[in-house]
């Protein structure tokens, strides 16, 4: 059973982000410099090309810890003033 408690802790400080790599948008949390937050709002293997490539490969993409190139345009943002780090 969800209690608005354990969503709210799950939820809160989320924002979108658009991959500036392939468009895929996700939910993005930036507790430190170190610990992002991601929570995928569509299925990862059909909307991210990196992840399609592992699927079409025959790969489990239930591994992957994210996309380097969603990372990579994550960083881009928080460097650009888009997302605050929570810690900073």
């Amino acid at each position: 059973m969800t209690t608005a408690e354990s969503t709210e802790f799950l939820t809160a400080g989320l924002r979108p982000h658009t991959c500036a790599h392939c468009g895929t948008c996700v939910l993005v949390k930036k507790n430190s410099w170190k610990h992002t937050s991601i929570q995928w709002t569509t299925d990862a293997a059909e909307s991210c090309p990196v992840f399609a490539e592992h699927a079409a490969a025959g790969e489990s993409t239930a591994l992957l810890d994210t996309c380097e190139k969603l990372t990579v345009s994550i960083a881009e943002s928080v460097r650009s003033g888009d997302f605050g780090v929570l810690d900073a």
